[in-house]
């Protein structure tokens, strides 16, 4: 056994922290996390029976809500159960490559968020720009195509992270100064240079960002010239009516994430707590919300989810 964890160049386990400095609250901050969390898997699998159990939304819009909604619950069901635990059961531990695959899942499934986002305000522009072809460019095979792009492109842009951190030394100790194996933290633990892996996260994140805020906002310049085109106000209202929910489901996903990158700049010396809180916010947020979003704002979701109620009153 002593011969094994010599030769080992990685600890067997990590332990996670949780929200440093906040250990005292862990059992009380559990109350909002584990709501947010139930939550979310209520929301989003009620939208995926509903997309699934009703043939009239089987559109190109439902089909990448239905996308979005299953990403949303790998997203939170990878991280907030081992909180959860870390609150409740003071249960820190985590196998090394356990970490290595939810940090995988974490960051690979927020990269294919922003793409399913992406992919959701090309499909508005199609249905507001050019309406009579909406049929013909969102095809079945196109939006399979779009889907699988966004499953490659993550897939390929996280899977070199576990081969580098696995090949690294951790001399300074298992701690995780986190509440899920985020790959800077892990990095952090590292011996040796760890510059690759720093512009390599950076360059991913800021790559990610650029590229699909670039069009999507490209998107809704050329939806927003086209709704002012309209004759009527009440066209107009109701044609961007219909992009109300995904931009609430942007500003969502993106809000938290660009107020964490900020306050991580402008206020390093901050507590560290602060930082983990807005981490997490950034990851229970989105899948917590957008259900609610889409719900509310879309009136095929809302009277389908409705009719489930109603016809159980019955």
């Amino acid at each position: 056994m002593a011969a094994s964890n010599l030769t080992s160049m990685h600890p067997s386990f990590f332990l996670l922290m949780g929200i440093p400095g906040l250990e005292h609250l862990h059992i009380w901050m559990s109350i909002p996390f584990c709501s947010a969390y139930t939550l979310a898997l209520l929301g989003n699998c009620t939208l995926l029976f509903v997309i699934q159990a009703d043939t009239a939304l089987h559109e190109p819009m439902y089909v990448f809500l239905a996308m979005l909604a299953t990403i949303d619950l790998v997203l939170s069901s990878s991280t907030l159960p081992k909180m959860l635990a870390i609150f409740w059961f003071q249960d820190r531990e985590i196998n090394f490559y356990a970490c290595l695959v939810q940090m995988f899942f974490l960051h690979s499934f927020s990269i294919m968020e922003s793409a399913v986002l992406l992919a959701m305000a090309f499909d508005r522009y199609v249905a507001i720009c050019k309406p009579l072809h909406y049929t013909t460019v969102l095809t079945g095979p196109l939006i399979t195509k779009i889907g699988v792009a966004a499953v490659t492109r993550a897939v390929a842009l996280m899977t070199p992270l576990p081969f580098l951190l696995r090949r690294f030394y951790y001399c300074r100790g298992p701690v995780i100064a986190h509440c899920y194996c985020e790959h800077m933290a892990v990095v952090r633990l590292a011996c040796g240079d760890t510059h690759f892996n720093n512009i390599y996260g950076i360059a991913v994140a800021m790559f990610i960002a650029a590229f699909d805020l670039l069009f999507v906002v490209l998107s809704y310049i050329f939806i927003l010239r086209a709704v002012l085109q309209l004759a009527s106000q009440e066209a107009r209202y109701k044609a961007f009516g219909t992009c109300v929910s995904h931009i609430g489901a942007i500003l969502a996903f993106y809000t938290p994430a660009l107020i964490s990158s900020v306050m991580h700049r402008i206020a390093r010396r901050a507590a560290p707590h602060v930082h983990i809180l807005l981490a997490t916010f950034y990851l229970l947020f989105p899948p917590m919300v957008n259900p609610i979003i889409y719900g509310v704002k879309t009136k095929q979701i809302r009277d389908r989810v409705l009719g489930l109620f109603l016809r159980k009153d019955v």
